[in-house]
This record gives structure tokens, sequence and C-alpha cells, in this order.
């Protein structure tokens, strides 16, 4: 995903990377992610809604989808930018938002808690 990029220019975010995580907790496995990249945003998002629907008779009532929708895609983006870029400069110009406020974002929703640190391979 990185390559071998000398240690000096490795940066905050080197080594978080979301599916390393999953990857290493066991909850997606490589044909997963083929499959996975067959589909578009929206049908994955369909998906897990209609699946977390599923799990409760279809009643998702009390969750504001609609007012949490900004929230959720926004911890996703700031999870993806972290993952492919090295640094938090880089990841902040990837989503065209000041490194402060990625920052801000991070220590609010305790990003980097979960990511962590997947230095180790998978």
């Amino acid at each position: 995903m990185h390559g071998k990029l000398p240690s000096r220019l490795r940066g905050k975010n080197y080594y978080q990377s979301i599916s390393k995580k999953l990857l290493k907790e066991k909850k997606i496995t490589s044909e997963f992610k083929v499959i996975l990249a067959s589909l578009t945003l929206e049908e994955l998002i369909s998906l897990k809604l209609e699946t977390a629907a599923e799990t409760v008779n279809g009643k998702l009532y009390g969750f504001p989808i609609w007012n949490k929708a900004s929230v959720i895609i926004k911890d996703a983006l700031i999870k993806f930018a972290l993952s492919a870029t090295n640094s938090h400069k880089e990841a902040a110009n990837l989503l065209g938002i000041t490194q402060s406020n990625l920052k801000k974002f991070i220590k609010n929703n305790k990003i980097n808690d979960y990511l962590g640190n997947t230095l180790t391979e998978v």
C-alpha cells in the first residue's frame, strides 16, 4: 500500500490502515475485499442499512439516520484519508480541509484510538 518509504518521511499515520485493522481482527477477508470493490458506495451504504434493519425486524426507529449521515460520512472519509496517506498534512490536503479541522475531528471522534497502529503485518 505505502511501499518502502524512508522512515524520515513517514508521517504520524503511516502505519494506520483500516483494511489491515479489519483483516487482523478477522472481520474481513481478502476475498471480501474483492467483492466489496465491485459495489458502488451507494450500494454498500444501502446494503449496510438494510442488513442493520433486518436484525431489528426493519425498525430503525429512534436512530436519526438523516441527521447523523453527515458525521458518519465525515468519519469514514477521515479514516480513509488517514489510511491512504502518510501524514496528517497529506490527509487534510486530500480532504480539502485544514490540518486544524482534521486534528479536531480526529480528537473529538477518537479516530486514532480506533485505527491504532497497524504496524504488524496481517
